[in-house]
């Protein structure tokens, strides 16, 4: 395996999380990235870096961002998002991803890309909704401004530099299973 190979499989990653937390946002940088030359992508995802593609993309992005910021309707977003973002997650993998036989780079798209941004996305959705619950809905747009923010920083490493983008994403997941643990029932045995 190339470096080449193992840096463009951190790069479907990092943008994978960005997708658990704006469906579009990591899709727009990604857009970017290939439109400006900064990241080729395999042949059959060029389109994503035409400028109808940046376009649309970044058009989307606003949308969504600035939905986010309206309570009680970034819930009903998170139910329609949550299955996006298992789809736009193993896309942002299999059109990253370089020099596998088609079979590994769909796995790894599927596994990788797609439960990376699931995950991501149905937790800060039971956080959102813990949020609408406990604030009624107040507290909602700050954590819609920490999401914003931590998919910027995510899209832009995993474009600049993949390796940070990858160990972000691993303290990340680590955030989020030690916040289900300790928000799990427990048990008495």
């Amino acid at each position: 395996m190339t470096s080449e190979t193992v840096l463009s499989i951190f790069l479907g990653v990092g943008l994978a999380a960005s997708v658990g937390f704006r469906v579009f946002l990591p899709l727009f940088a990604l857009s970017l990235a290939s439109f400006f030359g900064v990241w080729e992508l395999n042949d059959n995802w060029e389109w994503i870096g035409s400028l109808v593609a940046v376009m649309t993309l970044g058009c989307a992005t606003l949308l969504e961002i600035f939905a986010y910021f309206i309570p009680w309707f970034d819930n009903l977003l998170d139910s329609i998002a949550v299955p996006l973002a298992a789809i736009a997650g193993t896309a942002v993998m299999v059109s990253t991803v370089a020099d596998l036989d088609p079979v590994i780079t769909w796995s790894l798209a599927i596994i990788a890309g797609g439960g990376t941004a699931t995950a991501i996305k149905s937790a800060g959705a039971t956080g959102r909704l813990a949020s609408s619950v406990t604030t009624g809905g107040i507290a909602n747009p700050v954590l819609s401004t920490v999401e914003t923010g931590t998919a910027v920083v995510v899209s832009a490493a995993s474009i600049f530099a993949p390796i940070l983008a990858a160990v972000l994403v691993i303290i990340i997941l680590f955030i989020i299973f030690r916040i289900y643990r300790s928000l799990r029932p427990r048990t008495k045995s």
